[in-house]
């Protein structure tokens, strides 16, 4: 019998809203400036939100509607253990999801460093895929560079740097002049008007500490 389709298990990591209490359009207003400031990062990207802290009123109909008004496809609701509140969401739609267990990843096999020569250009995307990356030129607005490894850019970065894209924690960013629209290591990110000004221009390395990015200037 030839098989028409096949379920199985994967993993995927997904954008995570919090919130902090039941005020829906708080949420919604700060989700829309994400939307604006990298649309291209979070426009129709699927989001999970976590309702832990949201209390027992929560209009679920209306979070679905007003996230995707935001510009984001909602796909579950985390923190939800109350039954009434789970019943609640899933006839508004959501799936109702579980944090799973940290498993230990599979150590990946590296290939061979990436090596760019020309500078991205706007519109460009640049992967890494099992390997680290490196740019010699500079990175435009607009412009994104992924890698599973470690991101090394001698020029100006302007665009997306995410590095760490299979979820290495370890991995870092080399940067000789910062200038980002979002910087990301293993689903961290930062917009550019997280970073401290002290690091703007500068010959700077981030890593993640914690599940925080950190940002140090680069001793030579």
């Amino acid at each position: 019998m030839t098989k028409s389709a096949e379920l199985k298990g994967g993993s995927f990591t997904l954008s995570a809203l919090h919130l902090v209490d039941g005020d829906i359009q708080q949420a919604i207003n700060f989700l829309k400036d994400k939307v604006e400031q990298a649309p291209h990062f979070f426009s129709a990207a699927p989001i999970v939100i976590d309702v832990s802290q949201a209390g027992n009123k929560l209009d679920f109909a209306l979070l679905k509607s007003q996230v995707h008004e935001a510009g984001m496809i909602p796909v579950g609701i985390s923190g939800c253990k109350q039954p009434e509140l789970q019943q609640q969401a899933k006839q508004a739609g959501f799936a109702i999801m579980n944090a799973a267990k940290q498993a230990k990843a599979a150590e990946p096999v590296m290939t061979p460093t990436k090596i760019i020569k020309n500078p991205v250009r706007s519109g460009q995307q640049i992967y890494a895929k099992n390997s680290d990356l490196i740019v010699l030129g500079h990175v435009s607005a607009a412009a994104e560079i992924i890698a599973d490894g470690c991101i090394h850019v001698y020029g100006t970065l302007r665009g997306r740097a995410i590095a760490g894209a299979s979820g290495q924690q370890e991995a870092k960013i080399f940067c000789h002049n910062l200038q980002p629209e979002l910087i990301s290591i293993a689903g961290n990110y930062w917009l550019s008007d997280k970073i401290q000004q002290e690091f703007w221009g500068k010959n700077v390395v981030i890593s993640l500490a914690e599940n925080n990015l950190n940002i140090e200037h680069m001793a030579l």
